[in-house]
């Protein structure tokens, strides 16, 4: 069986010249690649007790939804702002180019819920930052993350000191 680091296809000089990008896409494409990735991102917070699993727009959802129906847990969404028809909280924060809001329904989390947020890639941590943002500020308590890829590189974990990060695939540089 293949190594979970196989099904990830690397695109050098993507979007700009000297990154490597990392393209989840040939993960989910593979049947046993989707299976390897959820079973083990599943396996890294296998001892962790939580109620709600948040998954984040848009791959977060496939994670999630999985991590979610196989533990028998609820899943919310944190999508970005405007795309959720109910009352919401939202939170802004800072991209390289800009800044970006995301929102998830005021009645998705309920105080003291233990909520374990899935995503698909840590980077920077800004995005992940401004999740916990959320999930508090509705009375949630971040039990822990879970991501099937980290960019070590660009030090993301460094904002989340804390709070228990577990990714699957961590890659040294960019």
């Amino acid at each position: 069986m293949k190594k979970l680091e196989e099904y990830v296809r690397s695109i050098p000089d993507f979007p700009e010249e000297g990154i490597i990008f990392r393209d989840v896409t040939s993960v989910l494409q593979d049947a046993d690649g989707l299976q390897l990735a959820i079973d083990t991102m599943q396996e890294l917070i296998r001892d962790l007790d939580y109620d709600v699993v948040a998954g984040a727009e848009a791959r977060g959802f496939i994670f999630g939804t999985a991590i979610a129906y196989n533990n028998h847990k609820p899943l919310v969404l944190i999508r970005k702002k405007g795309k959720l028809p109910c009352e919401t909280v939202e939170t802004s924060y800072d991209l390289e180019y800009g800044t970006a809001t995301i929102e998830m329904h005021k009645d998705s989390i309920k105080p003291g819920q233990k909520v374990l947020i899935v995503d698909d890639l840590i980077a920077t941590g800004g995005t992940t930052e401004a999740m916990i943002k959320l999930i508090e500020s509705l009375g949630g308590e971040v039990a822990g993350v879970v991501v099937l890829m980290e960019l070590a590189g660009l030090n993301g974990r460094d904002r989340l000191k804390g709070y228990r990060l577990e990714s699957a695939i961590c890659y040294p540089g960019k």
